[in-house]
């Protein structure tokens, strides 16, 4: 099925969502204003995190960076920093380098056509189109996954609708029922709709605006509709990481990822550590010794932390050796631990330092 309406139908069902978007929408801090430099950064901060987790470092971020100027001024490692803890840092680099490309190549202003948007790192259809249509009113539908959830109980869409095919007809559906006088309000509106009352369970269809045109509820759908994405099987993994600490407290990061998953510690500094395939020390000492030439005597263990990521759930495994010197390495740098606060560091890279009682 897919949701066509009349033209009397579609001019009452707009009505209806706008009106109810302008009464009850939530005072959120992107929401201030139509400047595109922070509907920019907050679509790119809320991508894969909640509204709640996003809040604090959305202002921590516009206070150290209020404007795109200043942003494509910074460096990285300043970026990362006002980043650190909000997770998935490719976000951060990515909005690092589109600010320049801005500044060096649209005189500082985010884009106003959607071609040239689509160019810039980190952007896809959905932010851009929501960008767009918020900052500067050009008529785009922007689908994100609350806004998909309400297009497919209006219609009693079955089905995964993530599958490509399935996605293209909501994206269809989605730009055809765009009030194009006010792209910006509607496309907040379905995705708040989704957001706060078509939820994923138990809907509160009672307080839907929109719920006399909703075949889901008329045919007693709501809860099946839309189908339960299936989630891939966890994987559980064990990852050894060494704290090596010279006599003045200083220790050792490393940029080389080790032999694990580079995305685990989010391609930023961090212990020296290693998958573990059978024993965590052996491996660990075998590692530290290949890739920067230590020979460490000894390893103590420290307590384990939990860190999932994704589908994966991950035992970290913090050790600590005692060094009398920290050799220099390529690729390796030497930080005081009591300064590892200051870094932009991982979740995970922190979690193991917290081991030592450094942060």
């Amino acid at each position: 099925m897919t949701l066509r309406l009349t033209p009397r139908a579609l001019s009452s069902f707009q009505s209806r969502l706008l009106d109810w978007f302008r009464a009850h929408r939530r005072d959120l801090p992107w929401r201030l204003n139509r400047d595109p430099y922070r509907i920019w950064v907050a679509e790119i901060m809320l991508q894969q995190t909640r509204i709640a987790a996003v809040m604090p470092y959305f202002e921590r971020f516009l206070s150290r960076f209020p404007d795109l100027e200043s942003l494509a001024g910074a460096r990285r490692i300043e970026v990362l920093k006002c980043w650190s803890g909000l997770g998935y840092y490719s976000r951060a680099r990515n909005l690092h380098v589109a600010a320049k490309e801005i500044v060096a190549h649209y005189a500082g202003k985010f884009p106003r056509e959607i071609e040239a948007a689509l160019t810039l790192p980190g952007i896809g259809r959905y932010t851009a189109a929501a960008v767009l249509s918020i900052a500067y009113d050009v008529p785009l539908a922007a689908l994100d996954g609350n806004g998909a959830r309400v297009l497919s109980r209006l219609g009693a869409i079955r089905g995964d609708l993530r599958r490509p095919r399935r996605w293209r007809d909501l994206s269809t559906t989605a730009q055809r029922l765009l009030a194009p006088q006010t792209p910006g309000d509607w496309n907040q509106a379905l995705m708040e709709l989704g957001e706060t009352i078509c939820t994923p369970r138990s809907p509160n269809c009672e307080t839907c605006p929109v719920t006399r045109f909703c075949r889901a509820r008329a045919l007693g759908l709501t809860e099946e509709i839309p189908a339960v994405r299936k989630k891939r099987s966890p994987v559980r993994m064990k990852i050894a990481a060494a704290i090596l600490r010279d006599p003045r407290g200083r220790t050792m990061l490393v940029s080389n990822p080790g032999a694990h998953d580079s995305a685990l510690f989010s391609r930023m500094w961090q212990f020296p550590a290693v998958e573990v395939v059978k024993h965590a020390t052996t491996e660990l000492l075998a590692h530290v010794r290949r890739t920067l030439g230590i020979k460490l005597a000894s390893l103590e263990a420290l307590p384990e932390a939990r860190h999932c990521v994704t589908f994966r759930n991950i035992t970290l495994l913090p050790f600590l050796a005692r060094v009398e010197r920290l050799p220099r390495r390529p690729g390796a740098r030497i930080f005081p631990l009591a300064q590892l606060a200051q870094l932009p560091l991982s979740s995970a890279t922190r979690k193991i330092a917290a081991a030592a009682g450094s942060l």
